[in-house]
């Protein structure tokens, strides 16, 4: 695979940890904060363009849905409220932003639409398994 420069930059210039490795430990630090600072960082747009995005896929009445790069899983909360699909699966590569994602879901509905797994995109499996993949909140890793 070619090298590209953002490969070269990685959240910890210091470390000999492989990019992916340090990305999920960068998210895994902030997860705690995450939403706060996305909503205050975006002074709330980041909700508006949740629910438009979502809302272009409701004509299209997807059974399945993959939500890559999930986070704290806005995304998927949202999606089961506007579009109540059979399923929808999150995958991460942090596993502190899935756990708070998972208790969000919880509290919420009770877990029977949504499998959250600690994954990257990278891992094709899903994307055969899906009627629409959504990819969010995905950096490039």
């Amino acid at each position: 695979m070619p090298e590209y420069h953002h490969d070269t930059i990685v959240p910890f210039k210091n470390s000999d940890t492989p990019k992916k490795q340090q990305v999920a430990e960068m998210f895994d630090k902030i997860a705690f904060r995450y939403d706060f600072l996305n909503r205050f960082l975006s002074a709330g747009i980041d909700r508006n363009w949740r629910k438009k995005a979502i809302r272009e896929l409701s004509q299209l009445k997807p059974g399945t849905i993959l939500d890559v790069a999930t986070g704290t899983a806005d995304m998927p909360i949202l999606m089961q409220k506007i579009l109540q699909p059979d399923q929808i699966t999150g995958i991460d590569i942090s596993e502190a932003m899935l756990e708070l994602g998972k208790q969000k879901i919880a509290k919420a509905y009770d877990n029977r639409f949504f499998e959250c797994t600690e994954k990257t995109c990278q891992q094709k499996k899903y994307m055969l398994l899906v009627d629409y993949l959504l990819c969010s909140g995905n950096i490039f890793t």
